[in-house]
């Protein structure tokens, strides 16, 4: 079921160059969000009801998952493939780095996300209780305990510069506090990161109403 659409820098929807199916309160659907916002393009998002899917995202995406991109005949699902899509597109302003090397070992700090963080996320998406989501929130805990160290010598998460790694993390940094998990002191420069990040005006927009109610 779609609850409703908005469309972003123009009056006509019929004119919008990409349609995003974006989940309301889907962590991945944001990261797109954000590039789109971040670009500053006409586009237009369909808000998805995750737990009442409209019948076609089955057929524009054999996982049946949000977010999918639709431009003309071209469909693509997954976030991290959307948004580096986004930004060769529309290279302005650049989000992926321009020097091969700068941009290898970024798609490998995408990965690592994937593979040590939103996996955690996405047990607790999915309503994990008990153990099991104890366990996915202490290993995202001790994963982003990990990292703010960087943030005490740098504003982002490649230097001086948003790129699409903050993007990346951006919505789980959004969610801690609806997810239970607490950093605690040792994670200062983190949070303060993640502050940052919330008051860019893309972040900003890309919030739905039910995501702004994760937060106090």
């Amino acid at each position: 079921m779609v609850n409703f659409t908005i469309v972003a820098n123009q009056k006509d929807a019929l004119l919008a160059m990409m349609t995003l199916y974006s989940g309301i309160t889907c962590p991945f659907s944001q990261r797109c969000r954000i590039v789109l916002y971040e670009k500053g393009m006409d586009f237009e998002i369909i808000d998805v009801d995750v737990h009442n899917k409209p019948e076609d995202l089955a057929v524009m995406n054999p996982y049946n998952e949000v977010p999918v991109l639709v431009e003309r005949d071209l469909i693509l699902h997954e976030s991290n493939i959307i948004n580096e899509y986004i930004d060769e597109r529309f290279p302005h302003p650049q989000l992926m780095p321009a020097d091969p090397v700068m941009r290898a070992r970024a798609r490998l700090f995408l990965f690592r996300f994937e593979q040590e963080l939103f996996c955690h996320v996405k047990t607790l998406e999915a309503g994990a209780t008990g153990k099991e989501a104890t366990k996915a929130r202490e290993a995202i805990r001790d994963g982003l305990i990990m990292i703010a160290p960087i943030f005490a010598k740098q504003k982002f998460m490649l230097g001086d510069e948003f790129s699409m790694i903050d993007v990346a993390i951006a919505p789980l940094m959004w969610r801690l506090e609806h997810y239970n998990i607490d950093l605690g002191k040792s994670a200062a420069p983190i949070l303060k990161y993640a502050e940052r990040i919330f008051q860019r005006q893309s972040f900003i927009d890309s919030l739905t109403p039910s995501e702004k109610a994760m937060r106090k």
